[in-house]
């Protein structure tokens, strides 16, 4: 990309966690400008007594970020608006005594690698108030009279409610700060976008397990990709953060959600035929009892998945963490993958699932067997 050059003329001040090993902040947030202090008199401090190691937390795998305030609220600015943190050490994971606050900064050192999953996508918000062992409810509509003015939302018709309902998108770190200290802790956008509401930008199958080893979700995972290499089509996959795999199969917004769904359900059936025995296509929870369902279901307008790199409300704060393919093995273990380890992650191998908006796949000719 251009490079632009910028003359060190003006100080703010930062909150991070770390500094990286090239140099760079972990998790910084923006507190304010500084006037007190001239630019070059601005220099890397060092401590004069660095611990020796880190404490072990999350099963022995890197600390999750400690709070950055001793204080329950506090404010901040993002994107030119100040935006209102409440309670901030409030606890959402008691085993771990993971805050909300922690939360919060977690999300905001991941936002440019979140934010272009969600940006110009419809949001369903799913609120945990109290944390993960408090009662959580859905909220799709927002009020717009107690709102931020400054939040983007778009209005769009529910035929199951019959009604318009504006939805929260969220394009900016306020906006995603805002919503996550709602109790927002995981983030659940459209497969499609403003723009083309009707047509979605990958099909997703999502592999859930009920009562079967987790090895036989990455079987189904792999044969899932190899019936997709047979027709030459590429796809991602990552964690679901929960118990499962999430595989996409980016569409380029080329067909609506009637034609992907379609496709999905092809691939499911030919995947149940190469694993009968451990996998399912049956909605209904009594008929796939010690099996992984492939579910085709969730390629519906208004249906939503989690978002790459979105915590989601279980033990550990697991992420939904965008994988290699070759990392989907034996080895792969879910809760590898939480908000306390995913910088590194990303330090290491950046967005994984930067691509899949460019992504080009020729659906055509699977499309047309599944409609034969």
């Amino acid at each position: 990309m251009p490079v632009t050059w910028l003359k060190p003329d003006l100080v703010c001040e930062v909150k991070f966690s770390e500094w990286t090993n090239d140099g760079h902040l972990r998790q910084p947030i923006f507190i304010a400008m500084r006037d007190d202090k001239p630019a070059k008199s601005v220099v890397r401090e060092t401590p004069r007594h660095a611990p020796a190691s880190k404490p072990a937390d999350m099963k022995g795998t890197e600390k999750a970020p400690e709070a950055t305030t001793s204080e329950n609220d506090r404010e901040i600015k993002l994107n030119g608006k100040t935006v209102q943190l409440t309670n901030q050490q409030k606890i959402y994971w008691p085993n771990e005594k993971i805050t909300k606050g922690q939360l919060i900064d977690y999300y905001l050192s991941v936002a440019d690698y979140i934010l272009p999953h969600l940006k110009d996508r419809p949001l369903s918000l799913n609120r945990f108030p109290n944390g993960i062992a408090g009662p959580s409810f859905y909220q799709k509509d927002l009020d717009l009279k107690t709102v931020p003015s400054w939040l983007k939302t778009e209005q769009i018709w529910s035929e199951s409610s019959d009604r318009e309902i504006d939805y929260l998108v969220c394009n900016n770190e306020a906006t995603l700060a805002w919503m996550v200290n709602l109790g927002c802790i995981e983030i659940n956008p459209w497969l499609s976008r403003l723009r083309k509401l009707d047509r979605p930008d990958y099909i997703v199958i999502d592999l859930d397990p009920n009562d079967i080893a987790f090895e036989h979700v990455v079987d189904t995972a792999n044969a899932v990709r190899k019936v997709l290499e047979r027709h030459d089509i590429n796809s991602l996959v990552k964690t679901s953060g929960s118990r499962g795999i999430h595989i996409c199969i980016p569409t380029n917004g080329k067909h609506d959600f009637d034609t992907c769904k379609l496709f999905a359900e092809y691939l499911a059936q030919e995947v149940n035929g190469m694993l009968p025995e451990t996998t399912s296509v049956e909605r209904t929870k009594s008929k796939r009892k010690k099996k992984v369902y492939i579910d085709f279901l969730q390629n519906r307008k208004g249906q939503t998945i989690a978002s790459p790199y979105s915590v989601r409300p279980k033990p550990g704060a697991t992420v939904s963490a965008p994988l290699e393919w070759k990392e989907v093995n034996k080895k792969l273990k879910l809760e590898d993958f939480h908000m306390g380890n995913i910088g590194k992650r990303l330090d290491k191998k950046g967005d994984l699932w930067a691509k899949i908006l460019t992504v080009k796949n020729d659906l055509k000719t699977i499309l047309q067997s599944a409609e034969e």
